[in-house]
Order: structure tokens, then sequence, then C-alpha cells
């Protein structure tokens, strides 16, 4: 979609190395990256097998249910389970996974219904169905450094993963020597002082909700952040002072504390907010 229609293509739920980092860290010996150029989207079925087998010379074939490919899309599981057949190479197609929600839904696993379940805010289902917290990973970059003057310093990430609705979330932020702490984070433009760009902004806790003490070697920007979301905690408002946003920010990071402390406590592997 990025190659064909970009202004619709979906938002990236992580970057690619995000991806291929963590398909590694499950034992994948190589992840390639297909880029969607002319030539290949213009490749028939059978010539897309046949250049896959002759260059990596597999014993076997894993996709999805849903797996298109080739030119127009023609190629399917089915027609993948018979091309790769006649070479000799076994063709496993996965079936569809089903996951509880939080209302007691049943949806299909798939990266659709997770950027649905992001758009409106559901980050808690977002994981059940990513197996895992729907992460920003990025860099902390330099802000407005407005937070600050209030007691709530924030780190503004730049990520290319997708951001979820507006609104504050609580969250698990993973510092670049692994060291675990609390997250109060804020996605959207910050009506209260006039923002006009989305961002997401991170006040760093520890579990009894204090400003998070950081590595005396951590500069203040250009480090990596990983921010797990794990439940939502309000919707965006705009206050009427400065002084109304920092009482709210203090009830939130009161609330988010509560979420955090058992599960930086390791007493449990899931909370809700």
């Amino acid at each position: 979609m990025m190659y064909l229609n970009p202004d619709h293509a979906p938002e990236p739920l992580e970057a690619f190395a995000e991806r291929a980092d963590r398909m590694m860290r499950f034992g994948v010996d190589r992840v390639v990256e297909l880029a969607p150029t002319p030539e290949l989207l213009g490749k028939s079925p059978q010539a897309f097998v046949d250049e896959l087998i002759d260059e990596y010379r597999p014993n076997a074939i894993v996709e999805g249910h849903d797996f298109h490919f080739g030119k127009r899309r023609a190629g399917t599981p089915v027609v993948l389970k018979e091309l790769a057949g006649v070479r000799g190479v076994d063709v496993e197609i996965v079936r569809p996974v089903e996951v509880a929600l939080t209302d007691q839904s049943i949806v299909t696993a798939s990266s659709t219904i997770t950027r649905w379940l992001l758009g409106n805010g559901r980050v808690r289902d977002a994981g059940f169905v990513l197996g895992r917290p729907h992460e920003l990973v990025g860099d902390v970059v330099r802000g407005d450094q407005l937070g600050r003057t209030i007691g709530f310093r924030t780190a503004n990430i730049d990520t290319p993963a997708m951001l979820p609705r507006d609104g504050v979330y609580a969250a698990i932020v993973t510092l670049p020597n692994g060291t675990r702490i609390g997250g109060a984070v804020n996605v959207g433009a910050r009506p209260t002082v006039q923002g006009t760009q989305r961002r997401a902004e991170v006040h760093l806790i520890d579990q009894d909700g204090f400003p998070a003490e950081l590595p005396a070697d951590l500069p203040e920007y250009g480090w990596r952040i990983r921010v797990g979301l794990i439940g939502w905690v309000r919707d965006q408002v705009k206050f009427d002072s400065l002084d109304g946003l920092q009482g709210q920010l203090s009830r939130d990071v009161k609330r988010i504390a509560g979420v955090i402390e058992p599960l930086l406590s390791g007493e449990t592997t899931g909370a809700s907010v």
C-alpha cells in the first residue's frame, strides 16, 4: 500500500527493524525485507515461488491463512501449496487466532483489528491481540520544556510506531540499560497549552509515583526509549489553567502508580486501569 497508494497506507504498528529484532529474539536466524518494487509486484505467483525456493532452498514455508502474493495478488495459500509442492517444499498454513477482549467479544488477531483498537484508545485490548503491550519505541527529543515548569518533566518520543487515540495512558518504560520503570503517557496536541501537533510524551515515575531517578550517564536527549502501553487512564481535556492541569496530572500519576507497582515488582502479569 505504501507503494501503490501511499495516501491510504495504514500506519505502521512498529518499525521494520523492531519487528525484525523481535523475531530474532524468538530464535529466527535471518530476516529479509522484500522491498515492494515494480519488479517484485509484477511477478506471477509461479515466478515468485520459484525465485523464493531457488534463493533460500527452504525445507518448508509457513504462511498465514490470508496470504496473497504475485501480480494482482493472484497467489493464495492454495496456490502456494500447489506451486511449492511441485518443487518438493512443504507448506504449512497457520489458522486464524481468536482473542477474547475485555468486553468479552472474540476477534481474529490481525494488524487491522489492532489498529482499530489503538485508534479507539483500547491499548489493553490491543495488547491481548499482539500478545504483548503495544510499544512506542524511539528517541527522546527536545520538546518545549513546559512540563518541568509545573513539576511534571516529560520525555518527548520521536517514534514511527502508531500512536493510540489522544489521551493519558499507563505504561511500563524500558531504559537503555534495561531498567524498567513506570510512565504516565500523554498522547495528543496538548490543548491546555495551545499545542497543534500530535505527539507522545512520558512522565517517568517510580513504583510509588515519584519522579524516577535516571542513570547519571544518560544524556538529556538522544537516547532510546521503549514505552509499553498497558492501560487507558482518561481522555485528553483542555483545562482552564496550568494549575488545573497540574492537579489532574497529580491524580493521574497516583492512579498509574497503583497499576504499575505490582507489574514492576513481579507480583502479577496483568492489570487494568
